[in-house]
């Protein structure tokens, strides 16, 4: 290749951190944000997806598709915010703080947590109930990756505790989420 089309190529393969959109999921579905931040970060921002041939929720939004079954977003968090308990089934799920401070809760009932600053890393591996929020006093930043398995929504599961706090806002708002592929555990 000459220098020219590897200039081209890598081109399509840069991602702005200020061009980046949020998922589709979290835009235009008139769920209030308090209940929104039970499920997701206040802004997940595709970086890397899956390449064309995957449907992930991730789907359009990444500026670089295809990178070794890898897929990489941001979580935008305001402090105290971040979502609550889930597992996801069959992928990994590292996590990097880019910015700020998060405290990350695990087991089905949050009965272990640690707290991790920025550049510190953890990767929790498929089966493993986890949730972090954002304890600093500015908005903090989580780089996101996901490998193995699916990387989609039917891979992620929630307890019955999320099930409730998110029915205790209007029970609406849970057949939403249920609607949109993902799971809340009925019984523990």
């Amino acid at each position: 290749m000459t220098e020219v089309s590897l200039k081209n190529m890598i081109a399509s393969r840069i991602s702005r951190f200020d061009s980046l959109q949020v998922i589709d999921a979290q835009k235009n579905h008139g769920v209030p944000l308090d209940v929104c931040d039970i499920i997701y970060s206040r802004k997940l921002l595709p970086v890397i997806e899956l390449d064309e041939s995957v449907e992930s929720p991730f789907s359009g939004k990444a500026p670089i598709r295809g990178a070794g079954g890898l897929t990489m977003t941001y979580a935008v968090c305001p402090p105290g915010t971040g979502p609550s308990l889930h597992n996801h089934r069959q992928t990994y799920e590292t996590f990097t703080v880019m910015r700020g401070e998060f405290q990350f809760t695990l087991g089905a009932t949050g009965e272990e947590s640690f707290t991790l600053g920025e550049f510190d890393t953890v990767s929790i591996p498929p089966g493993c109930y986890r949730a972090f929020t954002n304890t600093g006093d500015e908005e903090g930043v989580l780089q996101v990756i996901i490998t193995g398995g699916v990387h989609d929504m039917a891979d992620i599961y929630f307890p019955k505790s999320t099930a409730a706090a998110i029915a205790e806002k209007g029970e609406q708002y849970l057949d939403y989420f249920e609607a949109a592929n993902l799971s809340f555990l009925k019984t523990e």
